[in-house]
C-alpha cells in the first residue's frame, strides 16, 4: 500500500497497467468488489489475482458469483480465507468450503450489508437496523432505543481495496456504469482505502456527459482498460446434447 497511499488527491494522469494495480492487492488484504453474480465485476483484475497467486485475502460483497463467474474464481482457487456477502447461494464451492470450515463466511441482508458499506464510503461509524432484532443477528451485537424502538448498531464496512467494474472512464476516473452492471459498484468505489476501476473504453477529458457520471473521479485512484471477461456466462451454456 505504501507507495499510493493518499493519493485521492491526484487530479490527473490515473489511468495505470494491470501490473501495477496488481502491486496494490497483497496478500491477507481485504477487498471489495462491486458485481452481481459476475455481472459488474472486473474480470481483468480476477484473472489479474489468479495469475499472481493471491491468498489469504477476506472478501467484501454482494455475493460470490459462480464457481466459474467474477469472483467466485478467487473462492474455487482456495484463494478466500473470509466472505462477507448476502448470499452465497450460485455459488457450491463457496458453501463446501463453509461447510469445510476452510473458509469463514458472514451473512448480511443485502440493505444492511449495502448501507454498511455505503456508510464506510462516506465516513459514518455505522449504522441502525430493526432487520434482525429478536433473532440470532442480535446475538452479540450492540443495540440502542430510539423512540421506544430497538435497533441493532451495525458497524460500517471498509477495505484496503475496492476493485470496480465500469464501462467508461475518463483520465480524472470519473465513471459511467452499464446497466445492471452498476449494481453495488459505486458504493464500493467509496468505501475502499484504494480504488481500482477496471473499464471497458477510456475517453479524453471533456467526452463523458456529466449527468451521466455516476462516481466521481475523486473516489478513484487508479484506471485500468478491461481485457474483457474469461468465463462463459450461465446464460451462454449450451442444453445437453440427447
Amino acid at each position: 500500500m505504501e507507495p499510493y497511499e493518499n493519493t485521492h488527491a491526484v487530479a490527473s494522469g490515473k489511468v495505470r497497467t494491470l501490473e501495477e494495480a496488481l502491486q496494490v492487492i497483497t496478500d491477507g488484504c481485504t477487498l471489495m468488489y462491486g458485481g452481481f453474480g459476475g455481472i459488474g465485476t472486473p474480470p481483468t483484475m480476477i484473472e489479474g489475482m489468479l495469475q499472481k497467486g493471491i491468498k489469504d485475502i477476506t472478501i467484501i460483497g454482494n455475493d460470490t458469483g459462480f464457481p466459474h463467474i467474477g469472483i467466485g474464481r478467487l473462492i474455487t482457487a482456495g484463494r478466500v480465507k473470509k466472505v462477507i456477502a448476502s448470499h452465497i447461494g450460485s455459488n457450491p464451492n463457496a458453501g463446501l468450503r463453509m461447510e469445510e470450515g476452510t473458509m469463514e463466511v458472514v451473512f448480511y441482508p443485502q440493505g444492511t450489508l449495502a448501507e454498511k458499506i455505503r456508510a464506510g464510503g462516506v465516513g459514518l461509524g455505522g449504522i441502525l437496523v430493526d432487520v434482525g432484532v429478536g433473532t440470532i443477528m442480535e446475538l452479540g451485537k450492540e443495540t440502542v432505543s430510539i423512540d421506544e424502538k430497538k435497533y441493532l448498531v451495525e458497524p460500517a464496512l471498509t477495505a484496503d481495496v475496492a476493485i470496480v467494474h465500469a464501462k467508461k472512464a475518463d483520465p480524472y476516473g470519473n465513471l459511467v456504469y452499464d446497466k445492471s452492471g452498476r449494481n453495488l459498484n459505486p458504493l464500493v468505489a467509496m468505501a475502499g482505502k484504494f480504488t481500482i476501476a477496471e473499464v471497458d473504453e477510456i475517453v479524453p477529458l471533456g467526452e463523458l456527459d456529466p449527468e451521466n457520471i455516476v462516481t466521481p473521479g475523486i473516489f478513484v485512484d487508479m484506471v485500468i482498460l478491461s481485457r474483457g471477461v474469461t468465463w462463459e456466462w450461465v446464460w451462454e451454456k449450451k442444453p445437453a446434447s440427447v
